[in-house]
């Protein structure tokens, strides 16, 4: 026999199930209840609501919870880990149904009721619900003020429904975001929420532990990775009041102002409690005091001391603090029993970014093509709120494709249009093109367009880059399973114009990653200690941005050789030390690999040559026949070649050229056809017979045996440092 009620513990929803009104119960509870997939259960918490059921995950058989999405928890008045009854109810068909919005005020007509009753149909309901109504990506929240019948009501052809254009008065002061809206943070969601949730629930736990509960949560990282996105869902979450102290609004020029207002904010949440109060820029408002010329920043730094660990009670209130610059903050506060917990909140990697477009995509129309997963795997260095902006962009450019058909000077737009609405990958990849990591944008990012196949010949040294770079990004585990790490860095060896700076954007477009591409001598600045912040930077970003490419071009411009009695001021030992500690220091490169180019390797310091800095040395030599060719057909690819044109033939008269002299050649050839005619439709043998006696080769046979014989000694004997 079926029984009545059943007590679950409550757990979150996963992303495909949030805002479709679905709870998720085992097999065995459903028996109990009587009921099966698709039917309507009554959820009693702090308050009822309903919802529909559905079969649990395979994982979660047995385990005796219910899964449900924040709205949802929201409607019960229950948290994550709380207990709710659930019970079968049976839903009566709804007469009437008045719903209002909580936050925006909205343009109704009756184009739009009939939409909102279409996106509602057979959804279950009770009076002072809370719902999202998805309207091209964006989520505009509505509250059930007035449902007849009274009780658990759906939605059905014959039901009158009313939508309020005024915001509704009521919970004006909670954000409405739950942990379901923040991706690719788990962990730190568990431990922010053992924090802070625990004390303002159950104050209980600690009383009985004998300690106090933590007063304050320091979050740290990059901008955009989901600090205040965090701060404002566990207030959601916890049912507490919500205080946001943004640190510049704080400052006044007033004497005594300042600090009048801290003390305002604080008392207003102790008279409130429980209350999280969270303090946006927290560098604003509290830097270093010995660092701060301003009487006013000390005295509010002091003023916050005093309110975090004062004298007077602070009762149940709870400080968060957010930065993204947290050396910059003064020690005073970062000290137990002011900030306890400290918790960074870093870049997402690929689980973490495949969540947060699954967030962002949950109410937009996706074409078939657009797959996440793929989207995921190369958005790397992208921080939430940089995915957030890709897939707004996205849904811009979807939109402009519609725009021919929609008639502006329409109050509303039609139905059927935004029915038929739908983002495409094409849309996704144009968006990305134009979004830029956030942690990227102060140096040059580039995502490389080239691939192997525009590489011509050298398929020794191809193989070779693979092997060194591409493996270690792309498959990291076999390097795991052998025991061995991968080759920290690469050092292209060869004449000029043989596809050095070429062969490392094909490495990074093939291995997917973000390709850093650094001028030796941009790096120098004529101020002290500069050129080293930029070498610190440059690294610093690599790793934001993982799995990233770091490309040092002329090399050695940027490394000679130490003790060569250069007049610096010593710059460039400052500097060549500065890459050695980055390259092998203490703080390990994880996915970032290093390539540098060179066509002067006699001039490098010793230092960069040895094993664990660039240990891997590859030598580009010039083109032999097979790869003239191949760089041949390259070039002329779009080029209209006359029959008489033997590429193989051209290639035989072709030794000591370079990649960068084929390409010149070819060009050149190109322009002669058309200063022989401008209309020409053609470019003949002739024309590339003058080109070649106009461009000579740059490579003679001593200098390709010179850098062989350099590669040769490298790799037998390694450099050995001299002693000065």
């Amino acid at each position: 026999m079926a029984s009545r009620e059943i007590q679950l513990r409550v757990a979150d929803a996963r992303q495909r199930d949030i805002g479709h009104g679905k709870v998720r119960i085992d097999n065995e509870t459903m028996q109990k209840l009587g009921i099966t997939a698709g039917d309507f259960v009554e959820i009693h918490g702090k308050k009822p609501t309903v919802a529909v059921a559905w079969p649990a995950y395979t994982e979660d058989q047995g385990q005796e919870i219910v899964r449900m999405d924040g709205l949802i928890r929201r409607n019960a008045g229950v948290a994550l880990n709380e207990y709710v009854t659930i019970r079968k109810c049976e839903v009566k068909d709804a007469q009437s149904l008045v719903f209002a919005p909580t936050d925006v005020r909205l343009s109704v007509d009756e184009e739009f009721v009939s939409f909102v009753k279409r996106r509602f149909m057979d959804m279950p309901f009770m009076e002072g619900d809370m719902t999202l109504l998805s309207i091209f990506g964006s989520a505009v929240p509505l509250v059930v003020i007035r449902a007849r019948p009274h009780g658990p009501v759906k939605i059905t052809e014959s039901t009158s429904i009313q939508v309020l254009s005024e915001p509704t008065p009521e919970k004006k002061g909670i954000p409405i975001i739950t942990y379901e809206d923040i991706g690719g943070l788990r962990e730190e969601i568990q431990r922010i929420r053992e924090m802070v949730e625990l004390p303002l629930r159950h104050p209980e736990l600690f009383q009985r532990l004998g300690i106090e509960p933590p007063r304050g949560v320091f979050l740290y990282g990059p901008p955009g990775c989901g600090k205040t996105l965090l701060a404002k869902a566990v207030a959601n979450e916890s049912d507490a009041n919500f205080y946001v102290i943004s640190g510049p609004e704080i400052m006044s020029k007033f004497y005594g102002e300042s600090e009048a207002r801290l003390r305002e904010i604080f008392q207003k949440a102790q008279e409130t409690a429980p209350s999280i109060i969270f303090i946006d820029e927290l560098d604003a408002i509290a830097p270093k005091r010995e660092e701060v010329t301003g009487e006013v920043e000390r005295r509010v730094v002091a003023q916050l001391l005093s309110l975090m660990d004062g004298m007077g009670s602070r009762g149940n209130v709870i400080v968060i603090g957010a930065t993204n610059r947290p050396n910059a903050i003064d020690p005073a506060l970062r000290r137990p029993g002011r900030f306890d917990r400290e918790i960074e909140i870093g870049v997402p990697d690929k689980p973490g970014r495949f969540e947060i477009l699954q967030i962002h995509t949950r109410g937009m129309p996706l074409a078939q093509d657009v797959d996440l997963k793929r989207l995921s795997e190369f958005t790397h260095g992208y921080t939430g709120a940089d995915i957030a902006s890709l897939c707004r962009e996205a849904a811009m450019k979807a939109l402009r494709r519609y725009m021919p058909e929609i008639n502006l000077e329409e109050e509303r737009v039609p139905p059927e249009i935004l029915e038929k609405m739908e983002v495409k990958l094409d849309d996704f990849m144009q968006a990305y093109r134009e979004v830029t990591p956030t942690a990227m944008r102060e140096v040059y990012v580039e995502v490389p367009t080239v691939h192997w196949q525009d590489v011509g010949g050298l398929d020794q040294v191809k193989e070779e880059l693979m092997e060194a770079v591409e493996w270690p990004l792309k498959k990291p585990d076999v390097f795991k399973r052998m025991g061995i790490n991968p080759p920290k860095g690469i050092l292209l060896l060869g004449p000029p114009g043989c596809g050095k700076t070429l062969l490392a954007r094909a490495v990074a477009t093939e291995s997917e990653a973000n390709f850093i591409s650094i001028k030796g001598p941009e790096i120098f600045s004529k101020w002290v200690g500069e050129s080293e912040k930029a070498i610190r930077e440059v690294f610093r970003k690599g790793r934001t941005a993982a799995p990233a490419i770091i490309f040092f071009d002329e090399l050695d411009s940027i490394v000679p050789r130490r003790g060569m009695g250069y007049a610096d001021s010593g710059v460039s030992e400052r500097v060549i030390s500065q890459l050695l500690t980055e390259i092998d220091g203490i703080e390990a490169l994880q996915n970032v690999a290093v390539v540098a180019a060179t066509n002067r390797p006699d001039i490098l310091d010793p230092a960069v040559l040895r094993p664990g800095r660039f240990d891997r040395l590859i030598y580009v030599p010039a083109p032999d026949e097979k790869s003239l060719v191949q760089i041949l057909k390259i070039h002329t690819r779009g080029m209209p070649l006359a029959k008489d044109v033997n590429l193989s033939d051209l290639a035989r008269n072709m030794a000591g050229h370079s990649g960068a002299d084929v390409e010149a050649v070819c060009r050149e050839a190109a322009m002669f056809a058309l200063r022989r005619n401008i209309e020409s439709k053609e470019v003949t043998l002739q024309d590339f017979k003058e080109a070649m006696a106009k461009i000579k080769p740059s490579i003679t046979s001593d200098m390709d045996a010179w850098y062989q014989g350099f590669a040769k000694r490298f790799k037998k004997e390694r450099v050995a440092i001299p002693i000065t």
